[in-house]
């Protein structure tokens, strides 16, 4: 398609703030032309006649400055044409695209809106400040489906620009969960700033989806307790870890970057993953010795978290796979991979 016929298809399709430029500049040079004209026919002063410029062009229907002169009032009647033809125009682009804007964005949540709708085994993320925004790529990297609800207007186009499904409005709306899709939610995690507002959205989740995962953000100690019994499954205290971690990274400086390498760092081929045992999987019923994880996967499994939620660290050759036990193993993403695969059993 030439340059050309581009250019007169986005015309067509509405304003562009060029035109609006364009618009201005025309008004502008009227303007212009009338303060000099009216300067060199009628001798007034420089603000005299851009006055009489201004309400000429508008047709405010103020009267004259002073007499007008016969040339003058031929100079006004074009200035009149002129003036009109351009502030219609301008204004008309402005309204235009104010119009199409509004059209652009009704069309734009009703898009959103049925993305929402379809969505499903997702989670809702409530909040998206400095610890939303981590918790929100972090899943994105990981392609989990996932909605962000935030009541800050500045917080849409940093949502929308990464392609997330996004509802401005108070997480702590029975309704606003609703239209989020928590009945299909796998799960909720609740980082508003208030430890108040993260126990009532908990409490009003897990009304509306028992069987919802919750994790829940508190700044104070004394909030744990709270969120747990109002239905959270884990409460996370950033500033604690935060501070534990701080700690570690002097206290034990090589623990700290092996765990920096293994599950913060993208680029290293070695990372740590969890896989779940399936009741098809070919491994079940099979021990660590005989399952041939270390020799033929070249995987190593650090712990395995039983089905009745005990944990397993450093776990014996002889200890049993069972259906329902998560393995948490180190090793490069393919063969974790391949290992993931085996172990669900598809």
């Amino acid at each position: 398609m030439s340059m050309t016929a581009k250019k007169g298809i986005d015309d067509a399709i509405g304003p562009s703030p060029k035109n609006i430029f364009r618009g201005l500049l025309m008004l502008a040079v009227v303007l212009c032309i009338g303060t000099i004209g009216y300067t060199l026919i009628e001798k007034w002063s420089v603000l005299d006649s851009l006055y009489m410029t201004v309400i000429t062009i508008t047709t405010v229907g103020y009267k004259e400055v002073k007499t007008v002169s016969m040339p003058g009032r031929v100079f006004t009647i074009v200035i009149i044409f002129l003036g009109m033809g351009i502030m219609a125009y301008t204004l008309g682009m402005v309204a235009q695209m104010m119009v199409q804007f509004q059209v652009s964005s009704i069309i734009g949540r009703r898009k959103l809106g049925s993305k929402i709708k379809s969505i499903k085994n997702h989670y809702i993320i409530c909040g998206h400040g400095r610890i939303g925004k981590i918790i929100s790529q972090e899943l994105k990297s990981n392609k989990i489906p996932m909605v962000v609800i935030d009541n800050n207007l500045d917080s849409k186009q940093m949502i929308g620009h990464n392609s997330i499904p996004y509802i401005i409005d108070d997480a702590t709306s029975e309704d606003v969960l609703i239209e989020a899709g928590i009945e299909r939610a796998n799960g909720l995690i609740s980082v508003v700033s208030s430890d108040a507002d993260n126990l009532f959205i908990t409490m009003t989740a897990r009304g509306l989806n028992s069987g919802l995962f919750i994790v829940a953000r508190a700044d104070e100690e004394h909030s744990r307790k709270k969120l747990i019994r109002g239905g959270a499954n884990r409460v996370v205290l950033p500033y604690l870890i935060g501070g534990r971690k701080m700690a570690h990274v002097i206290t034990k400086p090589a623990v700290t970057d092996f765990l920096e390498l293994t599950v913060y760092d993208k680029d290293i081929e070695l990372e740590m993953e969890e896989s779940l045992v399936g009741e098809k999987s070919r491994l079940k019923e099979v021990t660590l010795v005989d399952s041939g994880i270390r020799q033929e996967m070249n995987v190593i499994i650090i712990a395995i978290k039983k089905k009745n939620g005990t944990m397993s660290f450093n776990p014996s050759s002889n200890t049993l796979i069972e259906a329902g036990d998560t393995l948490i193993s180190l090793g490069n993403n393919k063969d974790l991979e391949r290992l993931s695969f085996v172990l669900s059993g598809r």
